[in-house]
């Protein structure tokens, strides 16, 4: 299955929404996805796994996940005890004001969580209770709908941020980042050497050899961790790279196609619109105009 667009159905002059203490169950999540707008989750109660990239995450209570947008990810809640969580979905130059302070931004704690690929925060007491009391307002404004109310979110929204970065810097500077425990070691160095040269030739075949594993045994375990196959999360990876290309450079199409690993601009231009629905200039334009 290869990784599907989250839709939004919100205001679209105010690309911020939250979905307030959702029970979460197997059944009905999404399968592998990946959207444009910033996200944090953070787990009320329940336990399960989150696949957020290329690593795997045991969730808890009081833990809150950082996903910057077009990150491939999918929950597994554990059925016997479903996740209750609270999931906050916003456009980033809606809170990416001007800083006055070089040295700080608001959406600080995704940069570091893309660069260093740690997506999950353990959060201490004081930390559990502000995110609470954060979220808890917001779902009040967001309900209410107040005068005001959209700089309300704005302003409760960039002071947790506020208090989550703070946190990080301060951890950052106490400890190295470690990577997460979940999931056999030759599948981490699998994923992380398609994450950073997803432009090269990666056939089940030649990931499998690498890994020392038998190709069924690469393919089942592949499958089991990402619910994709290879080629689905090659390409899924491939265009993600197109879309920082497309935002970030001003080369042209052929020359993107051709950096992401694709032989022809065709095949390009078409697994780029079934994964996100737009022609790349129709995203670039879209990008540009935001």
């Amino acid at each position: 299955m290869k990784p599907i667009r989250k839709p939004f159905f919100g205001d679209p002059l105010f690309p911020f929404e939250l979905a307030y203490k959702t029970v979460k169950k197997q059944i009905n999540e999404l399968p592998d996805h990946l959207h444009d707008r910033y996200e944090l989750v953070y787990i009320h109660q329940g336990k399960g796994v989150f696949f957020i990239d290329n690593n795997w995450y045991e969730k808890k209570q009081g833990d809150l996940f950082i996903i910057p947008g077009n990150t491939i990810h999918h929950s597994l809640p554990h059925n016997e005890d479903p996740i209750v969580s609270s999931a906050l979905f916003f456009a980033p130059p809606l809170l990416a004001m001007e800083p006055i302070d070089d040295s700080y931004h608001n959406l600080l704690c995704f940069d570091f969580a893309r660069k260093k690929r740690a997506y999950r925060i353990e959060q201490p007491q004081y930390l559990i209770s502000v995110t609470e009391a954060a979220l808890e307002q917001i779902h009040q404004e967001l309900e209410d709908k107040k005068t005001g109310y959209h700089e309300a979110v704005k302003l409760i929204t960039c002071q947790l941020l506020l208090q989550i970065n703070r946190f990080i810097r301060s951890v950052k500077e106490r400890n190295p980042v470690g990577e997460p425990g979940v999931g056999p070691s030759w599948m981490k160095d699998v994923l992380r050497n398609i994450d950073e040269h997803p432009e090269r030739e990666n056939s089940l075949a030649r990931l499998a050899e690498k890994a020392n594993v038998s190709a069924p045994h690469f393919s089942r375990v592949f499958r089991q961790l990402t619910t994709m196959n290879v080629t689905q999360y090659v390409n899924a990876k491939r265009i993600i790279l197109a879309k920082e290309l497309l935002v970030r450079s001003d080369q042209n199409i052929i020359e993107i196609s051709e950096q992401c690993g694709y032989e022809t601009p065709t095949h390009f231009y078409r697994v780029f619109k079934a994964l996100t629905g737009l022609t790349p200039n129709k995203y670039r334009n879209n990008q540009t105009n935001m």
